[in-house]
């Protein structure tokens, strides 16, 4: 046998098992004020690594450079959102981007880390092929998703100047909110506006003020809103109410402009009629839904109709279709794709002990809204509802909640990948079927024991 006197070194070793699958890569070290390239080791031009700045100039000459370089496909790290200007010019220069998870590609430990090696070794994990990418939609699906973010922080904001309105209420002693459902209802919007004008008749404005539909007698909300009213909290009152009308504002501002964007995404598409429903016209429109029909435009680009899934309504549906985008075709499967939502157990198992299996934690905005709208199915009267009460009563409701969204995950996989529509299958089958379960797993175990499961009536 031959035998070798080469001294195989840790580094040697290292270089012999990375095979280079891909040549043709770089890779970008992203910092907030630089950034960092580095091509192929053996690239003819000798100079591998440079260091670029961040701004707009900067960053096209380090297109330039790659694409002079003959690189096909750049690795960085998702850090922040000082990647994504960068990501913008390489996708529109036709140059594939691998967008990674800086915790899939922490440096060798033992050697000095500096930006240089960063770099470099992304490069190499990157030609060995051992990177996966993170799910990035286009760019279309990228500004819808950007609009309704933004959305979701000003709808939060508005709550805020709720709670803080509710606070300057309750100093002066002024119990607005246990007459009226939403203060900022009609009539608590007309009491509050006849508060701010200097009233004090409160009989007169119960009066006024009240609509039909409350359940609150006029002397009721007459006595709630007598309280000791103070000039600071009347101004922190008066501000926030102004504040709460300017968000107000700027949410209608941004619904105008996520139609013009759907009504763009819908004008080369056929236009398509909403199944019916079966609905009766009481229907309630939620609170923080966009004004516009947001249902006749996602059923043109999706061509299924996600509302019809109990719990998801309009305004869910829109948010998930910005998270996820159409194409179902990016996950090998619906396990794939719940496991990226971060909904699946995650197995701690080690010297055949299971030490945990619980969900591993995501920032996913995806994940936030489905669970979401399975805690919405509690009370829901169909196999969705009665999945999560018999989780529930097994497990809890954090566990029913992960669960249902699970569920709800592959329903919408499999409507946006087959083009199917949602049929509800009620509770009773849903309970037939667990009874049927649960007979075929006690005859199982009768018969691993030399038993036999007889019914009642045969018995007898």
């Amino acid at each position: 046998m031959e035998k070798y006197n080469e001294k195989w070194t840790k580094s040697t070793v290292r270089s012999a098992l990375l095979t280079v699958v891909h040549p043709e890569t770089a890779a970008v070290d992203v910092h907030p004020n630089e950034m960092w390239g580095a091509i192929r080791p053996d690239h003819p031009s000798g100079k591998t690594v440079r260091r670029f700045g961040a701004v707009t100039y900067d960053l096209r000459q380090l297109v330039k450079w790659f694409k002079d370089s003959g690189v096909t496909t750049v690795a960085m790290e998702a850090t922040g959102v000082y990647w994504l200007p960068l990501y913008e010019l390489l996708e529109a220069e036709g140059i594939r981007v691998c967008l990674v998870n800086a915790r899939h590609v922490k440096n060798v430990p033992g050697r000095p880390k500096t930006d240089v090696r960063d770099c470099q070794w992304l490069q190499k994990l990157h030609a060995s092929g051992l990177l996966t990418a993170s799910f990035i939609p286009d760019a279309s699906i990228r500004q819808l998703r950007g609009l309704l973010r933004h959305r979701d922080r000003l709808t939060r904001l508005r709550s805020q100047h709720i709670l803080r309105m509710q606070k300057a209420l309750r100093e002066m002693n002024v119990h607005l909110d246990a007459v009226v459902t939403d203060i900022m209802g009609v009539t608590g919007l007309r009491i509050l506006k006849a508060l701010m004008q200097g009233r004090r008749d409160f009989d007169v404005i119960a009066q006024e003020c009240r609509h039909p539909l409350i359940k609150a007698t006029p002397e009721e909300i007459a006595a709630a809103i007598d309280g000791t009213y103070t000039p600071e909290a009347l101004f922190v009152l008066e501000q926030q109410l102004e504040a709460y009308d300017f968000t107000g504002a700027q949410v209608a501002k941004l619904d105008a402009q996520l139609e013009k964007l759907l009504q763009l995404a819908t004008a080369e598409r056929p236009a398509l009629a909403l199944p019916d429903q079966g609905l009766t016209g009481r229907e309630k429109r939620q609170g923080d839904a966009p004004a516009f029909n947001v249902q006749q435009y996602l059923y043109q680009i999706t061509g299924v109709d996600l509302t019809r899934i109990p719990g998801i309504g309009a305004n869910a549906s829109l948010v998930l279709l910005s998270e996820i985008g159409t194409d179902m075709s990016r996950w090998r499967s619906s396990d794939a794709f719940c496991s990226w939502l971060g909904l699946c157990p995650n197995l701690q198992k080690s010297a055949g002990k299971i030490h945990g299996s619980r969900p591993r934690r995501t920032c996913s905005h995806a994940k936030h809204t489905l669970r979401l709208c399975a805690s919405s199915l509690k009370n829901h009267h169909g196999h969705l509802g009665a999945f999560f009460r018999r989780i529930r009563a097994r497990s809890g409701s954090p566990a029913a909640i992960t669960a249902t969204a699970h569920k709800l995950a592959r329903i919408i996989f499999a409507m946006l990948g087959g083009k199917k529509a949602y049929s509800e299958l009620g509770e009773d089958y849903y309970d037939k079927r667990y009874r049927e379960r649960i007979l075929r797993n006690m005859k199982r175990k009768a018969q691993l024991y030399g038993f036999q499961l007889v019914p009642l009536e045969q018995a007898s």
